[in-house]
């Protein structure tokens, strides 16, 4: 199974420090499962101009290309101006309507405020949702509070973060199962 978690912002630290810890608890707790990081960040992405995901060239395919062969995806986005950043979206836009059918797809967010904690559930999946995603229905929201030096120093943000794997590798793992059910059934 592969696992991508994207850090969805080319500024801050907080998406990525809370990144960090999802991809090293996934990796500790499921050795079987391959877990590799986007952060924006480090890619020079292109705008989508409409073309097919396999058409753009450097870091764009290889970003659009690894989100597409995963099973499942953990965004990491920080809320902006009530908004998720348009370097997310940019993502999105260049990927196919149906880019997540058959993934499962979690999220969770950094925000300066608890006043944007309902951006993910009206805002990114509603997107999501468009792609095809089986979206995990719990995420997490991680405010400014919860951070010092860079570092996470509430205890209950490393358990929301827990669960969130744990909620994410159960749904990828019991929806690929489904699948290979469903299509044993057609007998060809």
């Amino acid at each position: 199974m592969k696992i991508v978690g994207l850090s969805g912002s080319k500024v801050g630290s907080k998406t990525r420090t809370a990144m960090n810890y999802i991809i090293e608890r996934a990796q500790e707790t499921n050795p079987e499962v391959d877990v590799t990081l986007i952060d924006l960040a480090d890619y020079d992405i292109q705008f989508s101009d409409g073309r097919n995901y396999l058409d753009y060239t450097g870091d764009t395919k290889h970003v659009t290309k690894t989100i597409m062969e995963a099973d499942a995806i953990i965004i990491g986005t920080p809320i902006f101006q009530a908004s998720i950043p348009g370097t997310l979206k940019n993502i999105f836009d260049l990927l196919p309507v149906s880019a997540f059918e058959h993934k499962v797809l979690a999220m969770y967010a950094t925000a300066g405020s608890e006043k944007h904690y309902l951006i993910l559930e009206q805002q990114l999946k509603p997107i999501l949702s468009y792609m095809k995603a089986q979206v995990v229905p719990a995420y997490a929201f991680i405010e400014e509070k919860d951070f010092l030096k860079k570092e996470i120093v509430n205890d209950d943000v490393f358990f929301r973060l827990d669960r969130l794997i744990e909620d994410t590798l159960l749904l990828a793992k019991t929806y690929q199962k489904m699948l290979e059910e469903k299509e044993a059934s057609y007998g060809f």
